[in-house]
């Protein structure tokens, strides 16, 4: 990567509930347990100084509901004009609730769980059949591990030793109708990814000197695809959305609003 881009967690944060409190909508938690995960991405390890160009990395939002925090991520490093920001859930943006292919800087439209890192193996190939080194990233929710399209795209990536494939999954443990434990117990989740011959790293997902660590000290020009298991809390950095249920869907009320900016504000 040939430029670090100045990118703070806190005013993504900051500007994540602004948003949302604007629009009245929710998957708010959702958007702060990834924000760290996107920061570092697009801080400290992809590739994307010419949106033009064929041999940029590509990026896929699985989870696409948390979409808020890509569209300021992108923002904040200088790829989303403010002025296409602005337009944020409002009639005729593309800019809604899912990634859509039209918004500067998003390479595929996503948001039906369990199908990114299967356009993620695809595009990863794709790299390899034109002997392009360029990386893809994408990164995933816990939850869409339920989904047995996931073990199909992860088969066929180890198949074709994609080592250009970098999985992430937020590991946030929770999804729209509970625990993910209660759900669909997913563990010890790493043990599934190594067991199909995935390069395998568990870190704490709120690290962002951690996660972009990581990422960079990966081999992905030879040898197996990787997955980053980041263990993240849901709601990270306001303390009443913190692991609870009702952030997922839920919009903040005024009180609310004025409470969680305070709180990250402190931070």
């Amino acid at each position: 990567m040939e430029q670090r881009r100045d990118i703070s967690a806190q005013q993504a944060r900051k500007m994540i509930i602004e948003f949302s409190r604007r629009a009245n909508i929710g998957h708010i938690g959702s958007a702060l347990s990834v924000v760290d995960i996107l920061t570092a991405i697009y801080s400290n390890v992809i590739n994307i100084d010419n949106l033009t160009s064929n041999e940029r990395d590509r990026f896929v939002l699985s989870n696409g509901h948390t979409s808020l925090a890509l569209y300021i991520v992108l923002n904040l490093a200088g790829i989303l004009p403010d002025s296409e920001l602005q337009t944020f859930f409002e009639d005729g943006s593309y800019l809604g609730v899912h990634p859509d292919a039209n918004i500067t800087g998003v390479d595929f439209t996503s948001g039906s769980l369990g199908q990114g890192l299967s356009f993620g193996a695809g595009a990863a190939l794709a790299a390899k059949l034109q002997s392009s080194g360029r990386r893809v990233f994408v990164v995933m929710s816990d939850a869409e591990c339920n989904e047995g399209s996931v073990w199909e795209a992860v088969m066929f990536a180890a198949h074709r030793r994609l080592s250009n494939l970098i999985a992430i999954v937020d590991l946030n443990g929770q999804q729209a109708m509970g625990y993910t434990k209660d759900v669909l117990n997913l563990q010890p989740i790493a043990e599934k990814w190594k067991a199909f011959h995935w390069d395998t790293h568990s870190i704490n997902g709120n690290d962002i000197s951690k996660i972009s660590n990581t990422l960079n000290s990966l081999n992905t020009t030879s040898a197996q695809p990787h997955v980053i298991i980041a263990n993240t809390t849901f709601g990270k950095g306001v303390s009443f959305m913190e692991n609870k249920l009702k952030w997922h869907y839920m919009p903040l009320s005024a009180e609310e609003y004025v409470q969680a900016l305070s709180e990250i504000e402190q931070q």
